[in-house]
């Protein structure tokens, strides 16, 4: 079963999107409306406005508005009580002493640990 979730752009990228959605508010302000009067000058800075408040919100917010919607496959539970099986603890723990990593004492009280704790 898969999770949704949903990605927001990064703090720099809402930053040049607002920098760059202001720009487009000023430029259909200052020349689209006047030199095109009517329904476009005025779609021209509507649609501005909103690439440019979208992107203020997920700068200056923390939940912000995502624009994309992944799907995770959740991490199978691990059972923290449970480490490496029995065989694997022994062999790593034979690794260590053939690699002088512990002490023979240390070796001889750990092996005797694991194998009290699988009996």
């Amino acid at each position: 079963m898969f999770m949704r979730g949903r990605v927001k752009p990064s703090k720099g990228a809402s930053l040049l999107g607002m920098i760059v959605g202001a720009g487009f508010v000023i430029f259909g302000v200052t020349s689209v409306i006047p030199s095109a009067p009517g329904f476009f000058g005025i779609l021209w800075v509507l649609v501005a406005l909103g690439i440019t408040i979208t992107n203020g919100v997920n700068f200056f917010t923390g939940r912000g508005v995502s624009q994309w919607e992944v799907d995770v496959e959740p991490m199978p539970r691990v059972d923290s009580t449970q480490g490496p099986d029995f065989e694997t603890r022994l062999r790593k723990l034979e690794r260590l002493r053939q690699d002088r990593l512990i002490t023979e004492e240390e070796y001889l009280k750990k092996r005797s640990e694991i194998l009290k704790d699988q009996w």
